[in-house]
């Protein structure tokens, strides 16, 4: 071989070397551009949130970052606290010098952030805080302000809907008579409101009492559960926190309470709550579970990708949520081409996300804000341990069973 062919079948392999290198993303490199996120840890919803955003972190750098800067996910813990979460906001903006304030969990600490959030005027795209009396005089006018998370009204909207389309398949199932019990903060007051403003208007009757509820610990449910158990409704549901969740049915079970319909509305469920015989038959409201990942594709890849980062999969529909708020931003950004402010918030307003709730996200004006994602909730229920989509039946994955079986009969 002579030494040109030799030199020629040496450029040849370099040039395959770099072009094989040029095929993959870039290594991102420069100053990161920086998300700070507040979420509650003590509670199974900001854990897994949390956890959901450092996944979408690491896939994203993997990719290439973001306008070919890395991507940082800065988290903060508000502990479930009011001010603890007000203090992050201020963190995260003076120390930290975020780019986008993202996350969220409780109403009730949202409530004392809006004025730091108000303060900084930085795009905020919100995940949590159900209660539509949060927002809607604070934030009027704000359109740096998106929130992902349906508000209450449109909630129990979504669960109108929802119960009308299964009674209007499954006759057997009632639905006349409800009795709420729910958290007497911001978060249940303000979802037994809606009951009481949007149940008369479809002939349906309403009643309910308050309890205290703790992300940290459960409480005691006898007396409303008694009270329930004295209008022998149809439906029976609770609003609080998954602390609440194994201790209201264990002493449902002690009084001896089994409505025909037992539902719970937490924003998340402890992780274990599946294997309790007493979770059978426990119908729920959420956004997604992991059933869904049998009928979605993006729902599939985020719950593989989920369990092999962590080892297990998510128990919390905020797991999801949080990917998603983390990759919409993402996806704004180099939409925009530029974290300026105004090109964002456009940018945002035309984004259109196919996130592993199994829904595209897409944003539009809502009663109380300018700029309002996700609308609905799904109807799901606990079946053998796993949560099963009953409603909506684009998304259903089992039949729901009915009525609540009695507790000598597990």
């Amino acid at each position: 071989m002579t030494h040109k062919v030799l030199a020629f079948l040496v450029v040849l392999v370099l040039a395959a070397g770099t072009l094989l290198t040029s095929c993959g993303p870039a290594e991102p490199a420069g100053e990161p551009i920086k998300l700070g996120a507040v979420l509650p840890l003590v509670d199974i919803t900001g854990d897994q949130a949390a956890k959901a955003m450092k996944l979408a972190e690491k896939e994203i750098n993997a990719a290439g970052g973001v306008l070919g800067r890395p991507l940082e996910v800065i988290i903060v813990d508000d502990e479930m606290k009011g001010e603890k979460g007000a203090a992050a906001l201020d963190k995260l903006a003076t120390v930290d010098k975020v780019d986008v304030f993202i996350g969220g969990m409780s109403s009730g600490v949202h409530m004392a952030q809006i004025p730091i959030l108000k303060k900084y005027e930085k795009v905020t795209v919100w995940i949590g805080a159900a209660a539509s009396v949060v927002c809607e005089a604070p934030l009027e006018g704000c359109d740096w302000y998106f929130h992902l998370h349906p508000w209450d009204y449109l909630q129990v909207q979504s669960y109108i809907e929802g119960w009308q389309a299964i009674t209007e398949k499954y006759p057997e199932v009632k639905v006349d008579s409800w009795f709420v019990a729910y958290e007497e903060g911001a978060f249940g007051s303000a979802s037994f409101a809606g009951f009481e403003a949007l149940w008369p208007e479809v002939g349906w009757t309403v009643d309910g009492e308050s309890f205290k509820s703790s992300a940290l610990g459960g409480g005691d449910y006898r007396t409303v559960l008694r009270h329930a158990q004295d209008m022998n409704p149809d439906v029976f549901i609770w609003v609080g926190y998954d602390a609440d969740a194994l201790p209201i049915v264990e002493q449902a079970k002690e009084v001896g309470f089994a409505p025909p319909l037992f539902i719970g509305s937490p924003p998340g469920w402890p992780a274990d709550f599946g294997k309790s015989p007493l979770a059978a038959g426990v119908t729920l409201y959420g956004m997604w579970a992991p059933s869904i990942s049998e009928v979605s594709g993006v729902s599939k890849h985020f719950w593989d990708a989920y369990i092999e980062e962590y080892g297990s999969g998510p128990a919390t529909y905020f797991a999801p949520l949080g990917y998603t708020n983390v990759y919409f931003v993402v996806e704004g950004i180099e939409k925009a081409g530029t974290l300026e402010r105004g090109a964002l918030i456009a940018a945002l307003e035309e984004t259109e996300y196919a996130a592993p709730v199994g829904e595209t996200l897409t944003i539009e004006p809502s009663e109380v804000i300018k700029h309002q994602g996700f609308t609905k909730q799904k109807i799901l229920q606990w079946q053998d341990g796993v949560q099963q989509v009953i409603w909506p039946f684009e998304f259903a994955t089992a039949e729901p069973k009915y009525p609540f079986p009695a507790w000598d009969a597990r």
